[in-house]
């Protein structure tokens, strides 16, 4: 068992910093700004297998606060919705050529993070079966690449819930279809030793971003980190484009 050659093992970590902040601060967007650049160093499957990992492992501490004050009820349906798209996206990420699945990364990227900064929410009461839809897109979405976290925050914050209710629903859901995607994972064989090995060097660095960022959360200007959020996923998106493959040779 061997580690990955050390630029493409450095870029990968440098990448889970980053991605680190933004999840520990929002909730969200690790996925957009890791897997683009993760997938261009070690490619696609192993990118969205080591952010399966080492994004569960170091956001334990955050459920019990999230426990504390999210919806259960409403996350339940929205875990139901995900438990029948996952499996899909994971059957994409299994069989789609990787240089074909990495533009589709790059594009998805793309496509969430102008939702994302267009502003466009869902400004009506969540509902049964549109929360149960949105589940499953998100699932599909983590299935296949960990981005499952746009359509569920246009979901969530365009309504009048206070924004501590909303991340924490945002982790606690993120806590359940996490769980569904290894199991998945785990039966289509994505899970192998060298990945663990560098699940394990990549964990306390985005542990450390996760902290930090959890940690600004309470100090930090929300819409402020949220535009260098925004920018950072969009040089993500740019950056892991396979466009750039010849220059990295």
């Amino acid at each position: 068992m061997e580690l990955p050659p050390f630029g493409p093992l450095a870029a990968t970590l440098a990448a889970a910093l980053v991605a680190g902040l933004a999840r520990g601060f929002s909730g969200f967007g690790a996925a957009l700004i890791f897997i683009p650049l993760a997938s261009a160093a070690l490619g696609p499957r192993a990118a969205a297998t080591l952010l399966l990992i080492v994004d569960n492992l170091t956001t334990l501490p955050l459920i019990p606060p999230a426990w504390r004050v999210a919806a259960r009820r409403e996350i339940a349906v929205m875990a139901a919705g995900a438990l029948v798209g996952a499996p899909f996206g994971a059957a994409l990420l299994l069989n789609l050529e990787p240089v074909l699945l990495r533009w589709g990364m790059c594009l998805l990227v793309a496509a969430m993070l102008a939702l994302l900064a267009s502003g466009w929410r869902y400004h009506g009461k969540p509902r049964f079966e549109l929360s149960l839809a949105i589940g499953a897109v998100s699932g599909f979405c983590s299935g296949a690449a960990q981005m499952g976290g746009p359509p569920v925050v246009a979901y969530w914050l365009g309504g009048a819930i206070p924004a501590t209710r909303v991340r924490a629903n945002i982790v606690l859901f993120f806590a359940i279809t996490g769980l569904i995607s290894a199991v998945v994972y785990g039966i289509g064989g994505l899970l192998n030793t060298q990945l663990l090995l560098v699940a394990a060097l990549m964990a306390p660095i985005y542990g450390a971003g996760v902290w930090a960022g959890g940690r600004l959360f309470g100090f930090a200007s929300e819409a402020t980190f949220r535009r260098a959020c925004f920018v950072l996923i969009g040089l993500a998106a740019l950056l892991g484009l396979p466009l750039w493959d010849g220059l990295r040779r």
